[in-house]
């Protein structure tokens, strides 16, 4: 299991992505935009960040745009993800985590390939976790 910091912004993304690239002389190991993949998107957001992952150093952060910039405030854009590699302990830290919280997107299987949910846990601390189902296929 690995804990990653989750950035959303307000559609200035690719902007604080290259800004975080130049400064901590990173690299961007992905980067994909809304409206590239299977999922529809509403035209305001077409072409903004749908997930970026900038590594440097030992670490990455992942980022993207908000479907809803108007929902971005100083403060509540910074979100905990955890990747996963095991179905099975990510139902339950979903599950254990979320108790007592707001589930935003429950936890289920997405186009990229994975099982992935969102929550705000009982303490207002805003979590994502990912398993990825390719991944949990191998190990079987």
């Amino acid at each position: 299991m690995k804990l990653i910091t989750y950035l959303t912004f307000a559609g200035n993304c690719e902007e604080a992505l290259n800004f975080y690239k130049e400064t901590l002389s990173g690299e961007i190991l992905q980067l994909s935009h809304m409206g590239e993949g299977q999922m529809e998107v509403p035209e305001s957001v077409n072409g903004k960040v749908m997930h970026a992952r900038l590594k440097f150093g030992d670490n990455e952060l992942y980022m993207s745009d908000n479907f809803d910039p108007s929902s971005i405030k100083q403060g509540n854009n910074v979100s905990l993800s955890l990747q996963s590699d095991n179905l099975a302990q990510t139902e339950t830290l979903f599950n254990k985590l979320s108790a007592n919280g707001n589930v935003i997107m429950p936890l289920q299987d997405t186009f990229w390939g994975a099982r992935f949910g969102m929550f705000t846990d009982k303490f207002g601390i805003q979590w994502m976790i990912n398993c990825e189902l390719k991944k949990e296929a191998a190990l079987n």
